[in-house]
């Protein structure tokens, strides 16, 4: 009797240790031990059961080894961080008290429902309860307010209502938009978890069965982000969900089932590196917040990886480097990076702050050119996902100025004009790209520009957040620095998300070409086109000259056979200066930004919101038309273009004083002793010599006594004919 009792418990263990971690429940603590692979059940099995205690200290012990940071030493990294970071104390409170007047402990997961003061839960709201990222800020206030188990216990609790949803089928689900189990949400609600967790593993009130409570929730999460995430789904969504399954299956690779949790995210996470970072190193979205976003996602996993051993493929790692030398790339003077589509991080903000994404690049490889943008500490979320090692490589940075000067992203569709590094230097960016497959982050931008001169952003493009009511309006064309046809906006068909979060995309954008990108040591230029008002009738191209360490000149290019009102969009807070043709902005420091057009414009049209200005300089004409318009950064008042003078000085360039004479009295040129850059010309004479070409074009001469040099500035197909 007793062998036959002996064989049916073993046939009934058997089961329970074949069985995968389920999806729709959390399991019980007391039945954990039965999910873990073989090796470890025999390590800690007594009498053919591991204890809750036995189970809670070992995993307190691997965590001490596997996650970025040993728990053990959490009171002095507390200490040094409040040191670091005092000014966080006010933003932790101020986020874990929000959260607690929202939200009960023991919340609801599904709408509708309401905040504890009665008024309703929306989608937006429900999204980042989802996320968790207000939690991280209790778990801290439970540290400020010298450990008072409330909070703590507020933690546990709200795992535990997640859990119940769970249970009772009471949860928002994938298909509404903002699915509680959606892999983004998901996944960003593991990787505050995991930190929480750590935080409260030496805390008396943070009991076993609460610590085994949570392993089990992460255990449930992993198994669904690996049952829901079985093809690739190109977007951050599904980064974001395979960074958190890659972290639960090296953290918890002592159950069954992790091994296939760590092939499915890494084999996703490998597709999305070679899917969706560009051969050029910029990530496809074309937004630095989503970018650096995806530095996050792969970081974690690669520190994980080195920190328990685990290799992974060098592909990896050139990648990972890729995403923060692109960055350095596309850098201001002043180490910041200008604002490209969707970035969220602070609404009308006009830059974007790298030097934490670049401190961590860093301290994972050494490099001086990543040094060069780096700060004397991490970002204060970081700071918990670094090595005590790592974070003594700030006490001596080794930096270096990047070498580079103009630089093209060819695939990503962005173009840097560059003067130098030093803090007044010019720097422009162009954008001229569309992503084929998901540009759900772009905005109405193709062939927009942005522009520092003098440690000022002269030509500024605003953040976004999707929750602002004006959030579409701050996607679209009249806060970029672009040209318009009539009321034609290039992005339509504007459309919002499903869950009602405030994240709305175009379903129709322009398709840019890009027809020229040159670098030499007198200019850098860009000429494309796109094809963004072909429904009205009209060929649109733009022409990008930079005029080494002097100006740029901006031609905008519109052809019809009808009339239209053609415009220019500048953003800035501009006044009109004797007339129309010139606007100008000052800055608090004596520089200013001029913008000259040197073919008659009909009116000027300031507009603003939100604190942020701009203005429409318009034509209104019949068949084809030119803005070609001087962006002039100067520094102090003498340096400006003087407004009362009919052909002024421009850094000592003189307009329409070419020794060389055009046939058309509409040419337009501007000369610096021998070289010259000249806008609607056929035929050139000098002396004896004659320059013809087969069509009306854009050109640069530069004249010697050995040789003529001609440059096509617009259609590299016109013919050119040079004669003594």
């Amino acid at each position: 009797m007793k062998t036959i009792l002996f064989s049916i418990l073993i046939f009934i263990s058997s089961i329970a240790f074949g069985q995968e971690i389920p999806t729709n429940k959390v399991i019980s603590t007391a039945n954990l031990y039965q999910y873990l692979n073989a090796s470890v059940q025999q390590e800690l099995s007594k009498n053919g059961v591991v204890s809750e205690v036995d189970l809670a200290n070992y995993f307190r012990e691997k965590f001490a080894e596997r996650y970025f940071y040993n728990w053990k030493n959490f009171n002095n990294r507390f200490e040094i961080y409040q040191q670091l970071y005092p000014e966080n104390k006010v933003s932790h409170t101020e986020n874990a008290l929000d959260h607690i007047s929202k939200f009960a402990d023991s919340t609801q997961w599904v709408l509708p429902f309401n905040y504890l003061n009665g008024e309703p839960v929306n989608a937006y709201a429900l999204r980042h309860l989802a996320r968790q990222h207000k939690m991280v800020d209790i778990a801290f206030y439970y540290n400020y307010q010298n450990k008072d188990t409330k909070y703590l216990n507020y933690f546990v609790n709200q795992v535990a209502s997640l859990n119940s949803a769970l249970e009772l089928n009471q949860y928002e689900k994938i298909e509404d938009g903002n699915g509680v189990y959606e892999a983004f949400r998901s996944g960003y609600r593991v990787l505050n978890w995991l930190e929480i967790h750590n935080m409260f593993l030496g805390e008396k009130a943070y009991t076993h069965q609460d610590q085994l409570t949570t392993i089990a929730t992460l255990l449930q999460h992993a198994a669904n982000l690996y049952a829901t995430n079985t093809e690739f789904v190109a977007g951050n969504h599904q980064t974001r969900g395979m960074s958190a399954l890659a972290m639960l299956s090296i953290l918890f690779r002592d159950f069954k089932g992790a091994d296939n949790w760590y092939k499915r995210s890494m084999q996703l996470l490998g597709e999305h590196l070679d899917k969706e970072i560009n051969d050029d190193g910029f990530q496809f979205e074309r937004s630095v917040h989503y970018h650096m976003s995806d530095i996050e996602n792969y970081y974690f996993v690669y520190q994980l990886a080195k920190l328990s051993g685990i290799k992974v493929a060098p592909f990896w790692e050139e990648k990972l480097n890729s995403l923060f030398t692109t960055l350095t790339k596309i850098a201001y003077p002043d180490k910041s990076a200008p604002v490209l589509q969707d970035d969220t991080d602070n609404p009308w903000a006009e830059k974007n702050d790298i030097s934490g994404a670049l401190t961590l690049g860093y301290l994972l490889f050494e490099e001086p050119s990543l040094g060069y943008f780096a700060n004397s500490k991490v970002a204060s979320k970081m700071y918990w996902y670094l090595s005590k090692n790592q974070l003594s490589l700030l006490d001596n940075i080794q930096k270096e100025q990047p070498n580079f000067q103009s630089i093209s992203f060819l695939t990503t569709g962005y173009f840097v004009q560059r003067n130098g590094w030093d803090l007044n230097d010019n720097m422009m960016i162009i954008s001229a790209g569309l992503d084929p497959d998901k540009p759900d982050h772009q905005h109405g931008d193709m062939l927009g520009v942005q522009a520092m001169a003098n440690g000022k952003v002269v030509l500024p493009n605003y953040q976004v957040r999707y929750s602002l009511e004006d959030y579409g309006f701050f996607k679209n064309s009249m806060v970029k620095n672009v040209a318009l046809v009539d009321d034609e906006l290039q992005g339509k068909k504007y459309t919002s998300n499903q869950g009602g979060s405030g994240f709305g995309k175009f379903l129709a954008l322009p398709n840019p070409k890009v027809i020229i990108w040159e670098n030499n040591s007198k200019y850098d230029l860009f000429v494309g086109s796109h094809n963004g008002f072909e429904n009205v009738d009209v060929a649109y191209s733009r022409q990008v000259i930079n005029v080494k360490n002097d100006f740029w000149i901006v031609k905008d290019n519109f052809k019809s056979a009808q009339a239209h009102v053609y415009k220019q969009v500048w953003q800035g807070h501009y006044s009109v200066e004797n007339g129309v043709n010139l606007i100008r902005a000052t800055f608090d420091d004596a520089t200013g930004f001029d913008i000259f057009q040197l073919h008659k414009i009909d009116n000027v049209k300031s507009e603003g919101t939100r604190g942020k200005q701009w203005s429409v300089l318009s034509k209104t004409t019949a068949g084809d038309f030119s803005f070609v318009t001087i962006l002039f950064p100067y520094k102090g008042f003498d340096n400006r273009i003087d407004e009362l003078k009919t052909l002024p000085d421009l850094k000592g360039w003189k307009l329409n004083a070419a020794m060389w004479v055009s046939e058309n009295e509409n040419t337009i040129s501007l000369t610096k002793e021998n070289e010259s850059y000249f806008f609607g010309v056929k035929k050139l004479k000098y002396n004896n010599k004659t320059i013809e070409f087969s069509e009306f074009t854009d050109a640069y001469i530069n004249t010697s006594a050995e040789k003529i040099e001609v440059k096509l500035l617009g259609n590299q197909n016109v013919g050119v004919d040079v004669k003594d």
